[in-house]
């Protein structure tokens, strides 16, 4: 395989993974973790071994895959350094993630399936950090909001997992839905779908009028999708997912796609005002936002996520900043929070698991219990932190490089960054010594170190924090250079160190953030005390406009519903045919259709008009039976005759298409009266057949109002229509591509099957809904087991956690 196509497999084979998940868990068995894990292991040395070194000095490469040719769209995939360094991130911490499932989810009927979910939710965010193409981005995108879905509602025998899973599909498709428009007014004004064409094209898209519009599109979907306020509160509910979820999603994968998105236009839509204005301001709030709503929680995973939001709000306000220094933390930080996000995460997960709790009141001493464990959050948090010798040391310096210049807007941009990093330095602290140190306070569960897959990750992610501390030449020409280089569009520089100048103002600003972090660390109780009198007082969050929202909307749909569909198939009858009424007189009358009436010279005259056609006598016989079969219906006496004589007329209209060249109309019309009798028969013996249906006057006249109407609409339309010119140019297309293109003579099948294959897709997958919804209710009829909650691998999570 060549390297170029190799591109293409690395999105593609976690999908297939996930297929066979559920079935290497029936075979594999206690050991399914570490089976699958090979797959995103085996994906991350693929690119480490053949990307790095030709992304290091500043080639890309690309493939694109012919997808709809007919409108210039490929499939098309480009690596350069930043789409190296989220998929390399994306895998490794996948890898360490899925041995981690493994274990934590030990004996639940259902790992296979979550297995593919998580691997399914890996492929797709790989395809997004791949693709050149804005429409696969956007395919991809909403994959990723599905995948989620799955995962954050796999728990689904409880209402809060259901309520999480549906927040944040709903938020993130709205997002979707703009990252789509979005696209397409970028192609209109580009004209092309590649990002990495677009690149070249920033004037073009910056000088337009439509630049508001297309900067506001792309901005809600990555505002959206990366949680930043006011659009943040999904990202909390999120928890309701599994332990392993959260420590993938909030680490490297859906959070980070908003992230992605804003650092791949940095070149074409930054570098204005209202850019950097938007972008520092939202993500200054977000920061300072996530940071105080981290110290009001006690649950470690929910002080997680909301740390999660700070740190978003963080790499967006260093992304609208734009400088060289900004764009380099933004790729050091990024791959810092990674590393010690989804160790904590893990670190959570694992307390939970082996203790019985999560609540960092009614945890203490378990260092002596679970020292591995306790390691592995002691590296974490303190690349949290900052402390020197760990990569999120080099992303505080190079926050705080780009900002020390004298003016009074990078001075208050500076005051925000060192109060956020200091609220995340006193919640690393926090997570790190409240749980483990201290006196030992009993649990639920008496605790016990966890398993070695799930320990694997805290240590392995935490080790690489600090190694990627003490190798900061490494660090800076393999990952900070190519990353920071392909977001800005040229050649950066590492200036990466150990050394430490007491003379730098930015030793003396970290300093100052560890000091206001061990501040915030002492008074955390005191704070969330005040934090949560606030909310009191205030009464009302963005979640619970969410919820306010949402439920309105559900109300107004089911009233809107209860409106339109009310049960009576009378009333949708009689809506049906005054809706095709004006259908066929609105257009005739406005467009001058009637003029038939008042033949001119160019339309003809009366006799050239009405000519009864030249029918044989079998012809005309098979008419008459059509008329009198509708005659029938009309004047039927009884349920059971009207039913019969509507099979007649029907079967006579069969004939019709039969004598006139159209079998396959005719067995269609034919199969469907039959059938239409049949059922209709059934249906109607659970009521009197032999009755007369008493129909008042009014009930007539409009009914036979409305038949006539349609009837002339129809037929005067059809006589417009044959007094034109007949336009073949589609039916020739239809015969002479059916054979070569479609490889069929029957030219009918071949519309159906290939030039109108979506649709007949669509009309296929709603019979195929029905179906599963008919067999569904007729299981649960039955009474089927209700499925296990989560819980049930190796003591599982109690209360909230899954």
């Amino acid at each position: 395989m060549s390297l170029d196509a190799s591109i293409a497999l690395v999105p593609i084979a976690p999908f297939v993974a996930a297929l066979l998940a559920p079935l290497v868990h029936r075979l594999a068995g206690p050991v399914t973790g570490w089976v699958l894990a090979l797959v995103p292991a085996a994906l991350f040395v693929l690119l480490l071994v053949n990307f790095v070194a030709p992304m290091t000095h500043g080639e890309t490469l690309a493939l694109a895959i012919g997808w709809v040719p007919s409108h210039g769209l490929d499939l098309a995939f480009y690596v350069d350094g930043l789409s190296l360094i989220f998929a390399l991130t994306i895998l490794g911490v996948g890898t360490l993630v899925i041995l981690y499932a493994g274990a934590y989810l030990a004996g639940h009927h259902h790992l296979g399936r979550f297995l593919g979910f998580m691997l399914a939710f890996m492929g797709a965010m790989l395809g997004l950090v791949l693709s050149d193409n804005m429409i696969g981005l956007f395919m991809f995108w909403e994959l990723t909001s599905i995948t989620s879905f799955l995962l954050i509602g796999f728990d689904h025998s409880r209402q809060a997992a259901r309520r999480g899973a549906i927040q944040a599909l709903v938020l993130t498709n709205i997002g979707g839905m703009c990252l789509l428009a979005g696209a397409v007014v970028a192609h209109q004004l580009s004209g092309t779908w590649l990002l990495s064409e677009l690149r070249g094209m920033e004037d073009l898209v910056r000088q337009s009028a439509l630049y508001g519009l297309v900067l506001a599109l792309f901005l809600g979907a990555a505002f959206t999708k990366s949680a930043q306020f006011p659009l943040h509160f999904w990202l909390p509910n999120a928890m309701e997912a599994p332990t392993p979820v959260s420590a993938f999603l909030h680490s490297a994968t859906m959070v980070q796609a908003g992230v992605y998105l804003l650092s791949r236009m940095t070149p074409v839509l930054g570098g204005t005002e209202v850019w950097t204005g938007l972008l520092v301001t939202f993500g200054a709030l977000t920061l300072i936002w996530g940071g105080l709503g981290a110290l009001k929680q006690t649950d470690l995973k929910q002080i997680l996520a909301q740390t999660t939001i700070a740190s978003l709000g963080l790499l967006v306000l260093l992304i609208g900043l734009g400088s060289t220094a900004a764009i380099a933390a933004v790729v050091v930080y990024f791959v810092a929070h990674a590393f010690y996000k989804a160790a904590l995460f893990m670190v959570a997960g694992a307390v939970d698991h082996e203790a019985g709790t999560r609540e960092i009141t009614a945890l203490g001493g378990l260092a002596d219990k679970m020292p591995v464990t306790f390691i592995g959050a002691a590296l974490a948090a303190l690349s949290m932190i900052g402390l020197p010798l760990t990569v999120g040391y080099f992303a505080k310096e190079e926050m705080y490089l780009g900002l020390v210049s004298g003016e009074w807007s990078a001075f208050l941009v500076l005051a925000v960054l060192v109060l956020g990093n200091a609220l995340l330095a006193g919640v690393g602290l926090l997570v790190m010594t409240r749980p483990f140190l201290g006196d030992e306070l009993p649990t639920p569960k008496k605790p016990h170190e966890a398993p070695v897959a799930m320990l694997a990750g805290p240590i392995v992610l935490g080790g690489l924090g600090f190694l990627a501390g003490i190798l900061p030449d490494w660090f800076g020409h393999d990952v900070l250079v190519p990353g920071a280089s392909a977001i800005l569009g040229q050649a950066v520089e590492s200036h990466l160190s150990l050394a430490i100048n007491l003379a730098s103002p930015l030793l003396w600003l970290s300093i100052l953030t560890w000091l206001l972090g061990v501040v915030v660390f002492r008074q955390a109780t005191r704070i969330r005390g005040a934090l949560r009198r606030f909310d009191a007082a205030l009464g009302w969050s963005a979640d619970k406009v969410f919820d306010v929202c949402y439920f309105a909307l559900v109300r107004f749909a089911g009233a809107v519903t209860r409106f339109l569909h009310h049960g009576n198939l009378e009333y949708y009858l009689v809506v049906v045919f005054l809706a095709l009424g004006i259908a066929l007189f609105w257009p005739l009358v406005s467009l001058g259709g009637l003029d038939w009436i008042t033949p001119t010279a160019e339309l003809g005259d009366w006799s050239q008009r009405l000519v009864l056609p030249d029918l044989l006598p079998y012809e005309w016989a098979v008419l008459l039976l059509a008329v009198v079969g509708l005659l029938a219906v009309l004047i039927a006496s009884s349920r059971l005759i009207a039913i019969l004589s509507l099979g007649v007329q029907g079967t006579a209209l069969a004939l019709i298409f039969l004598l006139f060249g159209a079998p396959d109309l005719a067995f269609t019309q034919l199969m469907v009266e039959i059938l239409s009798v049949i059922i209709l028969t059934i249906v109607m013996t659970n009521l009197r057949l032999d009755a007369r249906d008493h129909r008042p006057f009014e009930d007539w006249a409009r009914d036979g109002t409305l038949a006539i109407v349609c009837g002339a609409g129809v037929s005067l339309l059809l006589m417009l229509v044959l007094t034109g010119t007949l336009d073949t140019r589609l039916s020739d297309f239809f015969t002479q591509t059916s054979v070569p293109i479609a490889h069929g003579a029957n030219i009918v099948n071949v519309i159906l099957v290939d030039y109108r294959g979506f649709d007949t897709l669509g009309e296929i997958s709603v019979v195929m809904g029905a179906g599963i919804a008919i067999l569904a209710l007729l299981r649960r009829r039955k009474g089927s087991v209700a499925t296990p909650p989560v819980e049930a691998g190796r003591g599982g999570e109690k209360g909230q956690e899954v």
